[in-house]
């Protein structure tokens, strides 16, 4: 039989987060092995495979230094604001500040790890101010099935122009795979990040956008007694489906390439007239009589299922204005168009 061990001063970091995980119940350590990465996962696996048998003495020392150490610090909370303040203490302030833009970006361990994991619109934006061979070099480095989201958004000459170059892509000389890195890395990455730092009435709209029109005019209204000026803000952020109005007609058109047409039929029936006149104009006159017809052989429909169509409209409407899809007017001088 395997000897105990109980040396509980000679356990390394590792050692101990391997028993706390094998203490604890199946769904519990899969919970934390979800939030861990690769690199994570294998070091914890490797201790907890060579752990060898514990006492029940070491096990609940552990325990009690864990609940120890929990209790003396009078809870934790863990935040980008308190993860910087303690890297401040200890390294230099240049360094914390690249360490936290990298934390902000998206998740990955490498440069085309963390590409991975941009939306293919975003990316796609980005990547069409670019020159065709360095897309072709980002594009052959990041996983063909994202590769092929981004180009199916980029414009189709674009995009075949990228195409061309990566069948006649050879090896990519590691200096030039560099220089696009760190361009990447500087640019988009850096701005990407402070992008994700956005204004928290910006996010409370955005909240407020996918509530139900009831819930949220009831929230609004509650703010407005509390927050007058936050409230108005936030309600100025909004994007309704009422605002598609500020959509020009080459910018519902696309639209309604990329919207289902029962979703559209339903959004359309708790729409107001100046919005129902603006997609009917854009139809053409057959596919505005049928739209009409099968809007009449609904009947009543709930008023939830109509919100949520619209939401639905209004989300894909923000996806393509984010890709420079459309184009939606925000009301003042300088964004009216000229013809």
């Amino acid at each position: 039989m395997a000897r105990m061990k109980d040396d509980f001063r000679a356990l390394t970091g590792p050692q101990k987060a391997a028993i706390f995980m094998l203490s604890i119940s199946q769904s519990q350590s899969a919970m934390l092995f979800e939030r861990m990465d690769d690199e994570e996962i294998r070091e914890l696996s490797t201790a907890m495979s060579s752990l060898g048998a514990m006492s029940s003495n070491v096990v609940e020392r552990l325990f009690v230094e864990f609940a120890d150490q929990l209790s003396s610090a009078g809870g934790l909370v863990g935040s980008y604001s308190s993860t910087e303040r303690l890297l401040n203490g200890a390294l230099d302030p240049e360094r914390v500040a690249a360490i936290m833009e990298e934390m902000r970006g998206p998740a990955g361990r490498t440069m085309w790890d963390k590409l991975g994991n941009v939306n293919e619109s975003v990316l796609a934006n980005y990547l069409r101010n670019e020159y065709p061979q360095t897309v072709a070099v980002v594009l052959s480095k990041i996983k063909t099935d994202h590769a092929s989201r981004v180009l199916s958004v980029l414009p189709e000459n674009f995009s075949l122009e990228v195409i061309m170059r990566m069948l006649r892509m050879e090896a990519v000389q590691k200096d030039i795979l560099d220089h696009v890195e760190r361009t990447l890395r500087t640019e988009f990455m850096t701005n990407l990040a402070s992008a994700a730092r956005r204004d928290s009435h910006e996010h409370m709209a955005d909240i407020f956008n996918n509530l139900d029109r009831n819930t949220e005019s009831r929230f609004i209204t509650a703010l407005e007694e509390r927050n007058r000026e936050s409230a108005e803000r936030i309600r100025q952020l909004m994007f309704t489906f009422d605002d598609l109005v500020r959509v020009d007609a080459a910018g519902i058109q696309v639209l309604l390439r990329q919207v289902e047409k029962d979703k559209l039929a339903i959004s359309l029936k708790g729409a107001a007239e100046d919005v129902k006149d603006l997609f009917f104009s854009n139809m053409s006159e057959r596919a505005g009589k049928m739209m009409r017809e099968d809007m009449e052989a609904m009947g009543a429909v709930r008023l939830k299922d109509v919100d949520e169509a619209q939401a639905a409209v209004v989300a894909i409407a923000k996806a393509l204005a984010d890709a420079g899809d459309i184009l939606i007017s925000t009301g003042d001088e300088e964004s009216e168009l000229v013809y």
